[in-house]
């Protein structure tokens, strides 16, 4: 894969855009509170953003190395996460391109169960890390959660698996065979 220096943006058609299209879903309310007592808060806007599929799936894939545990992570190219640049950010930071993630993926349609997300997991892991694992090796690492519970309905379910540090030429550190 080639370097990516940069984003460049080629046009910004957000004032015309709906918000019932695209990869993400934007819904806009106004609601207000219902109380046991029957009486209502005043009217306050909500925003939810959703996409076709509710649930996703992040795998931790980690080795035990002679330094201690090491987890794979990949670099993805985010471009929400770079254009955080032009604004003052509470704590200094570096310019985000890609950012260090878990592998992880959406389900699909009819992705029901924990069987359907091992299955996606083991997926995810050969799509994007190149790492062959057999789904019933993957295991729930605590419950799922909310990134951003405020704003997007999106669960992610974090799987888990020990997987063998393959050596790195050059490297003494990496576990061989028979240790």
């Amino acid at each position: 894969m080639r370097h990516i220096a940069a984003i460049e943006v080629v046009e910004d058609y957000t004032s015309r855009a709906r918000c019932d299209e695209g990869f993400l879903r934007l819904k806009r309310f106004r609601a207000r509170n219902r109380r046991a007592d029957g009486s209502h808060s005043r009217e306050y806007p909500i925003d939810v953003i959703d996409r076709p599929t509710l649930d996703a799936v992040a795998v931790c894939l980690y080795a035990r190395t002679p330094r201690g545990v090491e987890v794979l992570t990949r670099r993805g190219l985010r471009p929400a996460a770079y254009f955080r640049r032009g604004k003052v950010p509470v704590l200094p930071e570096p310019e985000y391109l890609l950012v260090e993630e878990l592998v992880a993926g959406v389900l699909e349609p009819g992705e029901v169960g924990l069987d359907a997300l091992r299955r996606r997991g083991a997926e995810e892991a050969r799509e994007e890390a190149g790492v062959e694992i057999a789904p019933e090796r993957l295991e729930p690492l605590g419950g799922p959660f909310f990134p951003l519970p405020g704003i997007v309905s999106e669960k992610i379910h974090i799987l888990a698996a020990e997987v063998p540090r393959p050596p790195v030429e050059g490297r003494h550190d990496a576990p061989h065979e028979g240790d």
